[in-house]
């Protein structure tokens, strides 16, 4: 059997696409999998054991490049893919796997995608709650039940780059690690207030930590105001590493303060003590899939309201979740400075 994954755009998304592979693998021997994915998350792809190999799909969001797609379908005729599964929800997604004469597409229903797939579902929101769920869900047969319990994501670390980067940055490990990610993509309406996360870094340094904030350059402006926020408590390394760094620095951490976040979702691969700050997304939606994670949010009556900014003006279900309510739970999150 051999199956082409078109993936979705996002890092957590990716990650919690990666049950699905196992549950994949599961079902047929000797699989062959492949996915199809942006360049930035191929390098999550390199740590999921269950991938033979990410294929680069350089489309920018909402891009339609027919021409390139098609090309790029051209490519991939030759590798004779009995199956496509086609994990976003947009018209365009579908396009390579039928250019590609693939002879099962599989999908849900999304952009009114008629032709385009040819094992179509109904997605039922109720039955499926979770993005995980979902995912999952396209590995079966239409109808089937989804296992009582799914694999969790499991990403591979290599500890053989810890030294490399801990010497490119002139870190030590003689302390236990505490790695805040303040970023998160979709919006600033999902980030943790940057003076909340440097009186947390002050804290956290002052019980024995060393402090990181990982990131990417996006994030770079957000750290340098958490260091300085913190009075230096803390080392910036957003948009210093690459996200292969990431999670290897990740996967040595004592402690994670994560937004909802793909790197919040990289942390429960790792199976990392993890304190998970949720304001206006919702948990359970896209929880991190893993029991050392814990879930802080105040829960106040207009969130989650899953907006890009604050609609209120407030932003009060992040202002309200203070450094002293997420620190209370890092002596019960596992970490041990």
């Amino acid at each position: 059997m051999k199956i082409l994954v078109v993936a979705p755009a996002w890092v957590g998304d990716t990650v919690m696409a990666q049950p699905m592979f196992r549950l994949l693998h599961e079902r047929h021997a000797h699989l062959t999998l492949d996915v199809l994915a942006p360049p930035f998350t191929l390098p999550l792809l390199a740590r999921m054991p269950e991938v033979r190999r990410g294929i680069v799909a350089r489309f920018g969001h909402g891009e339609l490049k027919f021409n390139e797609r098609r090309r790029l379908a051209q490519t991939l005729r030759d590798e004779h893919y009995d199956q496509a599964i086609v994990l976003p929800n947009s018209l365009k997604s579908a396009l390579i796997p039928l250019l590609a004469k693939i002879p099962v597409r599989t999908g849900f229903r999304g952009e009114m995608r008629y032709g385009l797939l040819n094992d179509m579902r109904a997605l039922n929101e109720k039955a499926l709650p979770k993005m995980v769920d979902r995912f999952a869900a396209l590995a079966l047969d239409r109808g089937a039940t989804l296992p009582r319990t799914l694999p969790t994501p499991k990403l591979t670390v290599i500890l053989s780059n810890i030294e490399i980067i801990v010497n490119k940055h002139i870190l030590t490990l003689e302390k236990p690690i505490a790695l805040f990610c303040p970023g998160a993509e979709y919006g600033p309406a999902k980030r943790w207030p940057a003076e909340h996360f440097g009186a947390l870094a002050k804290q956290a340094a002052e019980n024995g930590y060393a402090v990181w904030l990982l990131g990417s350059a996006k994030d770079a402006a957000i750290g340098n105001d958490i260091v300085s926020a913190s009075g230096g408590a803390c080392i910036n390394l957003c948009g210093k590493t690459s996200l292969e760094d990431a999670i290897d620095l990740i996967g040595i951490a004592a402690l994670v303060v994560t937004n909802d976040s793909g790197l919040m979702h990289v942390a429960a691969s790792l199976d990392r003590p993890t304190l998970a700050l949720y304001g206006s997304s919702s948990p359970a939606f896209t929880p991190p899939l893993s029991d050392k994670a814990k879930i802080i949010k105040t829960d106040i009556a207009c969130s989650p309201c899953f907006k890009r900014e604050c609609p209120l003006g407030h932003f009060n279900c992040m202002r309200q979740l203070t450094p002293e309510m997420v620190w209370t739970n890092v002596n019960h999150s596992g970490a041990t400075p």
